[in-house]
């Protein structure tokens, strides 16, 4: 009978592994999401898995056996409760199948109104707040220079959130 099973892949073989096991018929779900993150100084959307390096599969052991899952590149084993690997609810599956597809930002972004400490340049040590980003690599800080507020576009690699 077939059930829902977790496997944990090995590190950054996710996609090896469900491209693997999909050539042996077995049905693979690795739900994604879309997050937006600073990459090399720029503000981009990427999408990576919700459970890095986890990925549900859904076979009969009694025509595939465990072991050949196991032995698929990729794979490094399977997730268990005790001696026998742990099954997935169908509730969980059918959850994380209709999951809604939304941007998330990386809570490392900085969003207006947060503090941030310049890192490089001219201004390096000062402290500002974020207040938009400006393009894709750079975002427009407030500085408090001689109790006057000053608007600067910076580098996104220049500053850090505090």
């Amino acid at each position: 009978m077939e059930s829902w099973y977790l496997l944990y892949c090995k590190r950054g073989q996710l996609l090896r592994a469900k491209e693997h096991l999909e050539r042996q018929t077995v049905h693979c779900l690795s739900p994604m999401i879309a997050l937006e993150k600073l990459v090399r100084g720029k503000r981009t959307q990427v999408s990576e898995p919700l459970f890095p390096n986890y990925l549900f599969i859904e076979f009969d052991p009694e025509s595939i056996h465990t072991t050949t899952i196991s032995a698929t590149r990729g794979v490094s084993h399977f997730v268990r409760f005790g001696a026998q690997p742990a099954t997935v609810p169908l509730d969980v599956i059918a959850a994380l199948q209709t999951q809604p597809t939304e941007t998330l930002c990386d809570p490392d972004l900085p969003k207006p109104g947060d503090k941030v400490i310049i890192t490089e340049g001219a201004f390096e040590g000062l402290n500002a707040i974020f207040s938009e980003p400006d393009g894709e690599a750079r975002s427009m800080l407030l500085l408090n220079m001689l109790n006057k507020q000053i608007v600067r576009s910076v580098d996104n690699k220049q500053f850090q959130k505090l």
